[in-house]
């Protein structure tokens, strides 16, 4: 069964042409250890709820864009051997390729796909 890891961070705005360089290389590394397909989406139309929602999930702040991205893999085996090559790849070191954004606020996890269409 295809597995799916969702994410969502708070980028600073000004930092838009760095996370796209920090995703695509990203996704690259990604794909060679075992993901099918990489999905990164910038809010446009990402409301702040009264209670809950994806800003407040992050603290996102007003100079920051809620950033929403998805991995999906063809297993949770895959999933899980690749990311151990993932986080033991150079590429991904923070010296090789620094996140744009504030780590500590990324939220993520990983999820069995019940149905797609």
């Amino acid at each position: 069964m295809s597995y799916i890891d969702g994410f969502v961070a708070a980028v600073p705005t000004a930092n838009k042409e760095k996370y796209i360089a920090h995703a695509k290389l990203s996704a690259v590394v990604f794909k060679e250890h075992g993901a099918l397909k990489i999905t990164e989406a910038w809010g446009d139309d990402v409301p702040t709820g009264e209670v809950t929602s994806f800003p407040r999930a992050v603290n996102c702040g007003t100079d920051e864009t809620v950033v929403f991205s998805t991995v999906v893999w063809p297993s949770k085996q895959v999933r899980d051997a690749g990311w151990q090559a993932i986080m033991a790849d150079p590429r991904m070191q923070p010296e090789q390729n620094p996140m744009p954004f504030d780590g500590k606020r990324l939220i993520y996890g990983g999820f069995e796909i019940l149905q797609t269409e």
